[in-house]
């Protein structure tokens, strides 16, 4: 049947806020509102009252009349926000995307959901999906953390694994200490991993039976068994490496995107370093375009 299934009540709530956002600021009574969308008093007015109870309209109390409300500051103000920080990394990774003919993404938690908010590729390549979602719960989300307050990691550790894979809490505080210091970090995957964690982050694997969830888990390994190590990677020796990431920050310092390289290749431990360091110049950029600020890098390891 092609599109998706549209909802009338809701098509009508749009409307409504359309008709004051394109108004110029013009307020509306109900009749006229009624009659110009030609939608029943009844219904407009559930609409209104709704909206207003909301913050979202407000009612004059000596015309009746409707405007917009300070709710919708609020909303403009972070979509605003969420369009400069895409819109602003967009510019910092391109050149990388270019040098590197690769392709890179910019993510975030969103809605306790880890959400491809933009990605770019090289000419021949295909970009990830804008949109995408994944599961914000051990063994995906490490790399939305592990530059955060220590009190953001110990809640995302917490969280029921969406697999039964081993937390290794000792390595995991040592790549946080280590990924601070450098400012990125280092994933490893092999292509039947990288075909694992797809099916992992489809949701139709939390309904898989135990015994495969349990099978999945093994062959997933160790957690922290994904991120190099700084020591790990020689400067002349070619390791596998799935991507690179680095954090950018808001104005208390915290986690706000991840920008990451997918790589997919072998690259020496010195290449490695060198497009970890332009990564990180690369979000720090962002970071201070968006009037964020870095925290300290020597941030201690978490305790037990």
């Amino acid at each position: 049947m092609g599109g998706a299934r549209r909802s009338p009540p809701t098509a009508r709530v749009v409307a409504v806020l359309d008709r004051f956002a394109t108004s110029g600021g013009r307020r509306f009574g109900l009749s006229e509102l009624a009659r110009d969308l030609g939608i029943s008093k009844p219904t407009c007015l559930g609409i209104l009252t709704e909206l207003t109870a909301t913050g979202y309209l407000v009612r004059d109390p000596r015309t009746l009349a409707y405007g917009l409300g300070p709710a919708l500051i609020a909303a403009g103000r972070a979509a605003q926000r969420g369009f400069a920080a895409t819109g602003a990394a967009r510019r910092h990774l391109e050149p990388l995307v270019a040098r590197h003919r690769t392709a890179a993404t910019v993510s975030a938690v969103v809605d306790d959901e880890i959400m491809v908010l933009d990605a770019l590729a090289a000419p021949g390549l295909t970009p990830a999906r804008v949109g995408e979602r994944y599961p914000f719960a051990p063994p995906s989300g490490l790399m939305y953390v592990l530059w955060d307050h220590d009190e953001a990691f110990e809640r995302w550790l917490a969280k029921e694994p969406t697999l039964p894979v081993t937390l290794d809490r000792g390595r995991l505080r040592t790549i946080t200490a280590r990924c601070r210091a450098s400012g990125y970090l280092v994933e490893s995957l092999t292509p039947a991993g990288m075909r694992l964690y797809s099916l992992l982050n489809d949701a139709a694997a939390r309904d898989l039976p135990p015994e495969a969830r349990a099978l999945m888990g093994e062959l997933l390994s160790d957690l922290g068994e994904r991120v190099y190590l700084e020591a790990e990677l020689s400067p002349g020796v070619r390791h596998p490496v799935h991507l690179i990431a680095a954090p950018v920050y808001d104005a208390d310092g915290a986690q706000e995107l991840v920008l990451a390289l997918q790589v997919g290749a072998t690259l020496t431990g010195a290449e490695i370093a060198r497009r970890g360091a332009a990564l990180v110049a690369a979000a720090e950029a962002v970071t201070a375009e968006l009037g964020g600020r870095l925290p300290g890098r020597a941030d201690p390891p978490i305790e037990d």
